[in-house]
C-alpha cells in the first residue's frame, strides 16, 4: 500500500516543480532590471560629477584663482581613476562586487563633498583625486556587475543595443522597440 501512495506523490512534486520554477524566474527577471537600474545610477553619478566639473570649471577657477592649475583638477581626476580601477577589479573578485560598489560610491561622495568645500585650488585638486579614487571603482564594477548580472545569450542583445545608442538616442529607441517584440 505504501508503494500506489508514493508513485502519487511523485506526479505532484513532478507537476509542482515546473509552477515553482517559473514563479522563481519572474522575480529574478525583476531583480536583474533592479540591479541594471542601480548600475545606470551609478553610472549618471560618475557622468554628472564629471559633466558639472567641467562646466562650472572656469568659474571655479576665476573664484579661487590659479589658472595655472586648471589643468591639473581634470588631471587629477583622470589619473587617480585610471591608477585605481584594475585594484576595483581585483578586489571585486575577492571581497564581492557590492561592498566594493558601495565603497567605491562612499569614497566618491567624500570626494565630492570635498570639492565643494575647497578655499584653494590645491585643496580642490586633493579633492579631485580623492573623487577620481572613488570614480575608478564607480566605472569598473559597475560594468562588471552587468557582465555578471546579464546571461551570455542575451548578451549579443545587449550589445547590439547599446551601439546603436552611441550614434542616436531614436535607433536605440528602434532598436529597443524591436528586441522587446521578440520577447
Amino acid at each position: 500500500m505504501s508503494q500506489p501512495a508514493q508513485s502519487a506523490a511523485a506526479p505532484q512534486s513532478a507537476a509542482a516543480a515546473p509552477q515553482s520554477q517559473s514563479a522563481s524566474e519572474e522575480p529574478q527577471a525583476q531583480s536583474v532590471g533592479l540591479i541594471i537600474g542601480a548600475v545606470a545610477v551609478t553610472l549618471l553619478l560618475a557622468s554628472l560629477g564629471q559633466t558639472i566639473v567641467s562646466t562650472a570649471l572656469p568659474t571655479i577657477v576665476s573664484e579661487l584663482g590659479g589658472l595655472e592649475h586648471l589643468t591639473w583638477v581634470v588631471i587629477a581626476y583622470l589619473l587617480s581613476s585610471t591608477v585605481v580601477a584594475p585594484i576595483y577589479g581585483k578586489l571585486g573578485d575577492l571581497y564581492g562586487r557590492k561592498i566594493v560598489l558601495q565603497a567605491a560610491i562612499v569614497i566618491f561622495l567624500i570626494g565630492a563633498g570635498l570639492s565643494a568645500f575647497a578655499n584653494s585650488m590645491n585643496f580642490l585638486i586633493f579633492a579631485r583625486t580623492v573623487q577620481g579614487l572613488g570614480g575608478g571603482g564607480l566605472m569598473v564594477v559597475a560594468m562588471t556587475v552587468v557582465a555578471d548580472v546579464i546571461p551570455r545569450a542575451s548578451a549579443a542583445r545587449s550589445r547590439a543595443f547599446s551601439a546603436p545608442s552611441s550614434v542616436s538616442p531614436l535607433s536605440s529607441a528602434r532598436c529597443w522597440a524591436a528586441s522587446s517584440s521578440n520577447i
